[in-house]
């Protein structure tokens, strides 16, 4: 789960990602679209699934390399 954050440095505005910076910009409104579309586009990703167990044994069989 990915948190998002901004924080108020100065006159700029710092948004965060799980407590790590990552961008500076000088208006808050700006700060909070960037976390909104962000968040917009993690979220319309597609799941992600895992393959399943590789089988242990190998599905060619290896060669025998010739000798000269």
């Amino acid at each position: 789960m990915t948190s998002y954050s901004m924080v108020k440095v100065g006159n700029d505005y710092v948004v965060q990602v799980n407590d790590k910076c990552i961008l500076k910009v000088g208006s808050r409104r700006k700060a909070a679209q960037l976390i909104s579309e962000a968040t917009d586009l993690l979220n319309a990703l597609a799941p992600v699934q895992s393959p399943g167990i590789a089988p242990e044994a190998p599905s060619l069989a290896r060669e025998v390399p010739e000798l000269p």
